[in-house]
């Protein structure tokens, strides 16, 4: 087995991504400080379209350029199909990254893709419809773990390390490179992906990583002698991926939510109720993921018997029915509102519709009850409330009422 030409296509997948991602973050936070001067920049919806470009560019690069060198050995046909695929895979997901695309359009590119890598890996036809869609449920599963910082990369780096053990337990170079690369480019992604993120996969780096998983573990799988029992010790690797589908699936299904729209009821939500913290979700994961892998590579290498596989699987099955009883699905708060009255009525004390609220009344102080004068019937200076007094004017006549001198 050519071990340095996948020691140096993993080292130069490893730098590449490192290198691009150190770029693009600091490429973004340009973006983002030019777009909102004086703000804290938003930074999410560039992030998410160029973060998984770092894993796709480094990843692709290092494995074409060992596959051209000859590292890919006789398996250099399957793995150029399977660099392919991903790559549209990629495309597609950069592509709903930017403007969401429907679901049949999506299903139908990723069923092209993986049809790509099985007919260039020469399986049967009937292999082949079986490996298109084990590839594209997969897959799926995959992408759907970019929920959390981490999460995705750290799953991926562990899966990859189980294929790879198991590719070179067969000394299979064109099959351990795909692994060995991706290994190798999600190490450096992770370095800029761990929480705080500063880069995040999307969908087109979480595609990528779930294809070139899945089409690896496809390839061991159809060239692996009979008495490795690859049949029961592959899909073991892929344990935490898809139960994490299956608890959203059934979570949705019994809330009675649509099964293609995130509600934030995955594995790593769900823990970050019970007060996990999000690096905490993604160690969880990988413990997850490598009792799946350690499993899956000891039944492969024939040192467990296949029975031990439902191990893992009994363990993920009771992992998701406990999840299923965290609440993922919480209500609004119902605020207290205050009932209003029937209409065409006025509380007592308020004021009706269109006018201003009435002062209360002051208290009129007590009166005597002696009989007050009678006003005069023509008094000369009668004033109006708010004008001055104005006297009457002159008329050579005593005012009625009045006395006047007379000498």
């Amino acid at each position: 087995m050519n071990v340095l030409g996948i020691i140096a296509s993993g080292a130069a997948a490893l730098f590449i991504t490192v290198v691009l991602a150190k770029g693009v973050r600091r490429a973004t936070l340009r973006a983002g400080a030019a777009h909102a001067p004086g703000a804290r920049p938003s930074r999410a919806g560039v992030v998410r379209r160029l973060g998984g470009t770092t894993v796709v560019l480094g990843v692709g690069a290092a494995a074409a350029a060992g596959t051209g060198l000859g590292a890919a050995g006789g398996s250099g046909r399957a793995v150029t199909g399977l660099l392919a695929g991903a790559a549209i895979m990629a495309a597609l997901g950069l592509v709903h990254d930017v403007r969401p695309l429907g679901v049949p359009l999506r299903a139908v590119v990723q069923t092209a893709a993986a049809t790509l890598a099985v007919c260039l890996a020469g399986l049967t036809p009937v292999a082949g419809v079986l490996a298109v869609t084990g590839i594209v449920a997969v897959t799926q599963a995959f992408a759907l773990l970019d929920t959390s910082d981490g999460a995705l990369a750290v799953v991926g780096t562990v899966t990859a390390a189980g294929l790879l053990v198991c590719a070179a337990l067969d000394g299979r170079t064109g099959l351990a490179l795909p692994p060995a690369v991706l290994l190798a480019g999600l190490v450096g992604f992770l370095l800029h992906n761990w929480h705080p993120a500063r880069i995040r996969p999307g969908m087109g780096g979480s595609l990528f990583t779930g294809f070139v998983l899945a089409s690896s573990g496809v390839l061991i799988l159809a060239e692996a002698p009979p008495e490795r029992a690859a049949w029961a010790a592959l899909p073991v690797l892929a344990t935490v991926a898809l139960a994490d589908t299956a608890l959203v699936l059934v979570s949705r299904r019994r809330a009675a939510r649509p099964l293609f729209q995130d509600c934030g009821d995955h594995t790593t939500h769900r823990l970050r109720r019970l007060r996990v913290t999000v690096p905490g979700a993604a160690v969880l994961l990988g413990l997850w993921a490598g009792a799946g892998a350690l499993t899956g590579t000891l039944v492969y290498a024939e040192v467990l018997h296949p029975a031990f596989v439902l191990v893992p699987v009994a363990g993920s099955a009771a992992a998701v029915v406990a999840l299923l009883r965290i609440p993922a699905y919480v209500a609004p708060p119902v605020t207290a509102t205050r009932r209003r009255p029937p209409t065409g009525t006025v509380p007592a004390g308020a004021a009706p519709a269109g006018t201003s609220p009435r002062p209360a009344p002051k208290p009129v102080p007590a009166v005597s009850e002696s009989p007050a004068p009678a006003p005069s019937t023509a008094d000369p200076t009668r004033t109006t409330p708010g004008r001055p007094t104005v006297p009457p004017p002159p008329t050579g006549r005593p005012a009625v009422g009045v006395t006047a001198d007379r000498g």
